[in-house]
């Protein structure tokens, strides 16, 4: 029997006791076989409103396809990092295939999304610099800025008049080298866009670096494109951020942009350097989705139109599903325990719907995350919103 110390023994117990008391412990349910959109937890089928697989390509039979072959072919894995001998052709291809998609010079790879922001910040930005960063940014851009140890400038979310006065005041200090601005280009628990226009005119008047993490944007805005391309924005953005595990349906992340960036990153970031590639089977598979992507819209525009038709659904039962511009839509309950007990109740009636508490979001604004996908019939969605209807109505959420 593995001997704890007695103060970490304590820390534990006294932590994940108040955790939950206070309805913050998060409890993980193994799901048994694929994660579509309906999916099966302890025998039970259930409708899957809670997978960030927004186009239902991490079950496509075309890439599931892709993948079996290139196993056959590559392997199982890359073999090493990509600066030794871990670069196949396939990645590559991928890279290049990245840079087309995202209408930039060139791309780099990288084995997750939260890896991109911890490499590509931290190479670029260093204790001499400023980062302005939106204060609803995601948790891996707050961990990348930390890591550059850059001095982090936060500012009111979506608030330009807040951006553009301490962007002056970072200039006008004389303290910094470099100044960055970064934001989320879609905001994962609200899913609100970005105001990247007025973002892009703020930096250019003060010579900003900016940085776009399209991590819930790629695939979802801008016709599958993401949301540098919905404003045309291209040739105005230093960096764009990505994963490949939303709506790609696979695994990994990438950055695109100008040749010499890119070729910086490939000597400098961390994880590019000390971590293995990305595996052959899963590079083919992204790959292929990605040429899915810009071959048709037609997996896009399905996705908005269930997203659509379930956030009329909920706003019409009467649940509060806040300001989103995407089919990302939240029921927003506030108090922590009723959030979980909400949760608890969808799950047991036929429907997983994950709730989302602190410190994922603010204190006090527990939230059950809706993600429709591409893959979602709407006899589903009739199915979910008459379950909703129900919970709703039994914990007083909803008259």
């Amino acid at each position: 029997m593995i001997q704890l110390s007695k103060a970490l023994h304590s820390f534990l117990e006294e932590n994940l006791k108040e955790l939950r008391d206070q309805g913050l412990y998060n409890e993980i349910e193994p799901v048994e076989g694929p994660n579509g959109p309906i999916i099966k937890i302890k025998g039970k089928n259930l409708i899957n409103l809670s997978a960030n697989n927004y186009l239902g390509l991490a079950t496509n039979a075309q890439l599931k396809e892709v993948a079996k072959q290139t196993i056959d072919v590559y392997g199982v894995g890359a073999g090493a990092v990509r600066t030794i001998n871990g670069t196949l052709d396939l990645h590559v291809k991928l890279e290049e295939k990245l840079a087309e998609f995202k209408g930039t010079e060139a791309a780099i790879s990288y084995q997750s999304g939260f890896n991109c922001n911890m490499a590509a910040i931290s190479a670029v930005m260093d204790k001499n610099d400023a980062i302005l960063s939106d204060a609803l940014n995601h948790a891996s851009i707050i961990d990348g800025c930390r890591l550059s140890k850059a001095k982090i400038i936060a500012f009111n979310h979506s608030d330009m008049t807040d951006l553009r006065n301490k962007a002056q005041a970072a200039v006008e200090s004389g303290l910094y080298k470099k100044i960055m601005v970064i934001t989320d280009g879609v905001f994962s628990m609200d899913g609100d866009i970005a105001k990247l226009p007025e973002i892009v005119e703020i930096a250019k008047e003060f010579d900003l670096i900016t940085y776009v993490d399209d991590a819930h944007g790629s695939g979802v805005t801008g016709k599958g494109m993401g949301t540098v391309k919905h404003f045309g924005l291209q040739n105005d953005i230093d960096f764009q951020m990505g994963t490949l595990s939303k709506a790609i349906g696979v695994v990994g992340g990438y950055v695109a942009g100008k040749q010499n960036m890119i070729d910086w990153l490939k000597v400098r970031s961390r994880p590019f350097l000390f971590s293995t590639a990305l595996p052959p089977a899963d590079v083919a598979a992204i790959t292929a989705a990605l040429q899915m992507l810009i071959d048709s819209t037609e997996l896009h525009d399905q996705l908005w139109e269930n997203g659509d038709y379930l956030k009329a659904g909920l706003k019409k039962l009467g649940f509060n599903i806040g300001n989103s511009e995407t089919p990302i839509t939240p029921c927003i309950i506030g108090e922590e325990k009723l959030t979980q007990q909400f949760s608890r109740r969808l799950l047991e009636e036929g429907v997983y719907a994950k709730s989302i508490v602190f410190p994922t979001v603010q204190k006090g604004t527990g939230r059950v995350r809706n993600m429709p996908s591409a893959a979602h019939t709407q006899a589903m969605l009739d199915d979910a919103l008459v379950i909703y209807e129900k919970v709703g109505k039994e914990l007083g959420i909803i008259n």
